[in-house]
């Protein structure tokens, strides 16, 4: 599996790929993970790529590893190892996952996560003839959600096979709760404006004085929104650790994703209903196709905080709602759990690499794949 992004700095992509990568080796597969690093690797079959940069993207910044030392472990490897096939996410991400798909070393399966108004893909709009050439080069296109597969197809044609994303929900349940001292709201992402922080922080004026709530990540808004929202009620916690976010998702009476845009697919909020918490979320197109409004979650106006403040007394006042939208929740994070999403890609993986030795596909190391069994 080959990462564009830092496997080290928190990201939706990057923890698919190992959540994904855990699942497939319960399965039964050997997987390892090719990706950038800015520190010790996060699992024991990740291979790092060296230091990333940040590269501005769809409204955030993305730790990319565009050097050319980078490219050259990634080629050594994928020569070395004679993978069977290799999943690249992001294939048009600049770095590791660029050089894979040119470097052809087994059959390519493509992953698309990215959605979002402009997209990603706009900056490249004048190379966009040669990206589509380039994306040929895949025997086979995943995208994680409608939205992911609509933006790719708009930009570089081509079939798209929907699938979702998923949860690692057992590993969440399995997780001790946060303790608390009060009505409590969970808040984990990166502090840029597309995350809708401020729309949090500003819904406070208009909720009562023992709301606490939980500010975990960090970004360029972080300093900005601590100086404009002087309040004792908030802690900012930084960057947490996978096992503290679903201990706090666990604890807290209440998690809220109150992001503005450019969503793919809305794993954040299964999360949420995995740790048995209600979830309020802006009613983005991407969330509301995972949490149906009035059952697994309460979706408010995109950037309006006064209704933010409505949702959440809503949830924090009436027990009753509470108990229905964690028992609607659990059922639906259920259905996107990450070992049948393991056993979905496992099946793709092995029809991709049958029709390529079918329709004689080549790549640069000539020798027909195995499978593992």
């Amino acid at each position: 599996m080959v990462c564009p992004y830092s496997l080290t700095i928190p990201g939706g992509v990057q923890g698919q790929v190992l959540d994904l990568s855990r699942a497939l080796r319960a399965e039964g597969a050997a997987v390892r993970i090719l990706a950038p690093c800015d520190g010790p690797p996060p699992a024991t079959n990740v291979t790092p790529l060296g230091a990333s940069l940040p590269y501005a993207t769809n409204g955030s910044v993305a730790p990319i590893a565009p050097d050319l030392p980078a490219q050259l472990r990634l080629i050594r490897a994928m020569r070395d190892e004679d993978f069977d096939i290799i999943n690249i996410h992001e294939p048009l991400a600049p770095g590791v996952s660029t050089t894979a798909l040119l470097v052809k070393a087994a059959p390519l399966f493509g992953t698309f996560h990215a959605a979002g108004d402009e997209g990603p893909y706009r900056p490249f709009a004048w190379t966009t003839p040669v990206l589509g050439r380039m994306l040929r080069r895949l025997d086979k296109r995943v995208a994680v959600s409608a939205d992911a597969a609509e933006l790719a197809s708009r930009h570089f044609g081509g079939d798209y096979e929907l699938v979702f994303n998923a949860v690692a929900a057992q590993r969440i349940i399995e997780t001790p709760p946060w303790s608390t001292s009060g009505p409590t709201v969970f808040f984990i992402a990166r502090h840029e404006p597309r995350k809708g922080l401020a729309v949090l922080l500003e819904s406070l004026e208009h909720l009562p004085a023992d709301v606490q709530v939980w500010v975990a990540g960090d970004g360029p808004q972080t300093e900005e929104l601590q100086q404009r929202f002087p309040d004792p009620r908030v802690e900012w916690l930084g960057r947490i650790s996978d096992d503290e976010k679903f201990a706090r998702l666990r604890g807290a009476d209440l998690f809220c994703v109150p992001s503005l845009g450019g969503e793919s697919f809305g794993v954040v909020l299964l999360e949420g209903m995995a740790a048995a918490t209600p979830v309020v979320a802006s009613g983005l197109d991407a969330y509301a196709a995972v949490a149906r409004q009035g059952a697994d979650a309460e979706l408010f106006r995109p950037g309006d905080p006064a209704h933010l403040a409505v949702a959440i007394r809503r949830v924090l006042d009436d027990e009753r709602r509470r108990a229905e939208l964690v028992e609607s929740g659990l059922e639906r994070a259920g259905q996107f759990s990450m070992r049948a999403l393991a056993r979905r890609y496992l099946d793709l993986f092995e029809a991709t690499v049958a029709s390529a030795a079918r329709q004689g596909s080549r790549w640069d190391r000539g020798v027909p794949p195995r499978m593992v069994p």
